[in-house]
């Protein structure tokens, strides 16, 4: 094949957070790095997808060309970080394997918490960024478009999303269990946007008495604490209420910590020892770590949240079983247009050259002494039956294909054998 897709990326299973963080990307900042992405030799289209689980580049590139390193160098360099740093972390998924796992990701399959809602509007917000920035071509048009009905049938067609949680429900029920009940508790959310609004719902829904929300832009902040009936602060006043909060929820973007030991630290005084939760959705982290070595405080990040969602483990995985078969499906039917974006070329190229082999000989003989009694017709008849006869085994070949592998030496040996492409080549390289 002249180009193939390829997802490369780390997420909540191949990495730990403190290296996901220093790879994510700010949505401001991804159509830019795209432009810089599209400026390796082997990347024709590309996307990229970063969210608190995953960081990932999801591609079509030149076929031969080393597209992993080339994306890893790009990564590397975009986010200012060592490649050895995250390479071991890394993976490269080629084919209908990254076909596959984009499907899966997009139908949450792929997800810490299966079956969570979230993950198919951040896929559709990102693919918009590379629409954006121009980024996206045919095949990942298509490709994304049918990750997204996909993502559409598996929800319609099992009942993976009734048995799921999100991560923020997951979040709701850990406090629940540390402080057993919440009604006469005090939540403070960090951040208002898509995590903090769900965290909210589930925090009413289970009866919190009183809600803050404080955000960069106080508007925001507003606009929630008003659909909540909660609280608004400005956020550089954060500071002066955390001595209200039971439990505080991050999920605000930024590189510095919002919250450290030592304001924790003077917090706790304040509260007289009274605990405190922490759950940091963030990613970058929004609470520093080190918050978790004093007294009377829980803190959790978002790769402990996998946790909390174990016990309903059994249900979701026989839906994912039926949503895995869809997806299959789904993926056989992408690759079969997506070969054929190669193979129907080659077949249209190779019919042309024997087709103009034929008609030349045609007319030799027409021309000579010996056609003087063949009708043309009975020439044409004849001669297009032998060379649909010949091209018949070949022609079927290449469009049944196979595995990649086996289709791209097919298209290969097609190519060269009948000398497909060779005039095109010699007349790039006179110029």
């Amino acid at each position: 094949m002249e180009r193939q897709i390829v997802v490369l990326g780390v997420n909540h299973r191949t990495a730990p957070v403190e290296v996901r963080e220093k790879l994510a990307f700010q949505k401001e900042e991804v159509p830019a790095a795209l432009l810089h992405l599209l400026e390796r030799p082997s990347v024709r289209e590309a996307a990229i997808l970063s969210t608190c689980n995953r960081v990932e580049v999801i591609a079509c590139v030149g076929a031969g060309a080393d597209a992993t390193d080339q994306i890893i160098e790009f990564l590397a360099f975009e986010r200012g970080v060592c490649a050895e740093d995250f390479r071991g972390f890394v993976y490269s998924l080629v084919g209908k394997e990254a076909i596959r796992h984009l499907f899966r990701v997009s139908s949450s399959l792929d997800s810490m918490v299966v079956g969570e809602p979230q993950i198919l509007g951040q896929i559709k917000d990102h693919y918009g960024l590379a629409n954006q920035a121009k980024a996206t071509g045919t095949v990942l048009h298509k490709l994304f478009h049918k990750a997204f009905s996909v993502a559409k049938q598996v929800r319609t067609e099992t009942g993976i999303a009734g048995k799921a949680v999100s991560v923020s429900s997951a979040a709701v029920d850990l406090a629940r269990k540390i402080f057993e009940k919440l009604d006469d508790k005090t939540a403070m959310l960090v951040g208002a946007g898509e995590m903090s609004e769900l965290a909210a719902r589930h925090l009413i829904g289970h009866g919190i008495g009183s809600l803050i929300v404080t955000n960069r832009t106080f508007d925001r902040a507003v606009e929630m604490a008003r659909d909540f009936h909660g609280t608004a602060v400005p956020f550089e006043e954060m500071q002066r209420y955390l001595r209200l909060a039971d439990v505080v929820i991050g999920s605000a973007g930024g590189a510095d910590y919002l919250i450290t030991r030592d304001q924790v630290q003077k917090i706790l005084r304040e509260r007289k020892q009274r605990p405190m939760f922490l759950i940091d959705m963030g990613v970058p982290r929004n609470f520093d770590p080190e918050i978790n070595e004093l007294d009377n405080v829980y803190l959790y990040d978002i790769d402990d949240l996998g946790s909390v969602v174990e016990e309903n483990r059994d249900e979701r995985e026989r839906e994912a079983l039926r949503a895995e078969a869809i997806i299959q499906r789904e993926v056989d039917e992408f690759w079969q247009w997506f070969s054929g974006l190669e193979v129907v070329p080659t077949i249209v190229a190779l019919r042309q050259k024997v087709e103009e082999i034929r008609q030349r000989e045609v007319e030799k003989v027409l021309n000579s002494s010996k056609g003087n009694n063949v009708p043309r017709e009975v020439l044409d008849g004849v001669t297009s039956a032998i060379v649909n006869k010949i091209l018949h085994e070949p022609i079927t070949k290449l469009k049944q294909g196979g595995d990649p592998q086996t289709e791209a030496l097919y298209l290969e040996a097609a190519r060269k054998l009948f000398g497909i492409g060779e005039k095109e080549r010699e007349d790039g390289s006179a110029g």
